[in-house]
């Protein structure tokens, strides 16, 4: 057992041995800190938690109470091997969130970057890869294998279906189902998850560029109207736009995936 001497640690919370407390961390009344677990510095471990299981939590991560971080997947195949939970920086996971490392068949990683939030009673499964600056809001579920890229908004009660890939600052309606992939900057609403338009406010918040707008709205445009099939519209795009946006989307669209995408309504 490693712990800071600066780190503030409740009498009744249980630190079990191996497990590192950096700098400055706090772990609140009744909290259960596993043996393979690293708080690194200004980690905050609020009352009533139990993390286990090999998993990091990086600096200023804060976790409120009952929540289960790192116990085993569930997958019915997982047999009990080693396998990891790696939480990045300045994230907030509210009450009654579960999230569980990898298995050895999808990788052995479960994996979270930086800035993110994850609202009450969110869970997030097995093998799946979160970028930064992610929101998933209340009771919404992702399932094992998923990836979702940075800036990407999913609404209360949705859930991600399981090797789902959900591109770079795309929205997810409430109450979304979502079993197809879904392009980067996409708006996905409606119980059946469909693709109706682009996520414009969430663009236009992070001050890109009118013309990079435009392109990409007359890309999504001939994503859904233009000849030939989804894929060879896309192929089409990456090799005639100047858009670093546009082709990003493209390149999204070309890369092998276990799923079917979701398309642009006509």
């Amino acid at each position: 057992m490693s712990i800071d001497a600066t780190a503030r640690i409740h009498p009744s919370a249980i630190i079990e041995d191996g497990a590192v407390i950096g700098p400055e961390v706090e772990v609140g009344a009744f909290s259960v800190i596993g043996p393979k677990v690293k708080l690194h510095a200004g980690v905050r471990v609020k009352s009533h938690n139990v993390i286990t299981g090999d998993t990091e939590i990086g600096e200023k991560t804060e976790v409120f109470p009952f929540c289960s971080i790192g116990d085993i997947p569930q997958d019915l195949k997982f047999a009990g091997e080693d396998t990891r939970l790696v939480i990045g920086a300045r994230n907030t996971i509210r009450e009654h969130v579960t999230m569980n490392p990898g298995t050895a068949h999808g990788g052995g990683l479960t994996s979270i970057g930086d800035d993110c939030l994850f609202m009450a009673g969110v869970h997030v499964a097995h093998d799946v890869r979160i970028g930064s600056r992610v929101i998933v809001v209340n009771q919404s579920g992702i399932a094992g294998h998923a990836t979702i890229g940075d800036d990407v908004i999913i609404g209360g009660i949705s859930g991600v279906h399981q090797w789902v890939r959900i591109g770079k600052g795309a929205i997810i309606g409430g109450v979304t189902k979502v079993a197809k992939d879904v392009i980067p900057y996409g708006m996905v609403d409606a119980e059946a998850g469909e693709l109706r338009g682009l996520n414009l406010v969430g663009l236009r918040r992070k001050g890109i560029d009118r013309a990079e707008i435009s392109a990409l709205r007359a890309a999504y445009k001939d994503l859904g109207e233009g000849e030939g099939s989804f894929h060879e519209r896309a192929a089409r795009l990456m090799e005639e736009t100047e858009s670093a946006y546009v082709r990003e989307v493209a390149e999204f669209i070309l890369t092998d995936s276990d799923r079917h995408f979701l398309t642009p309504k006509k």
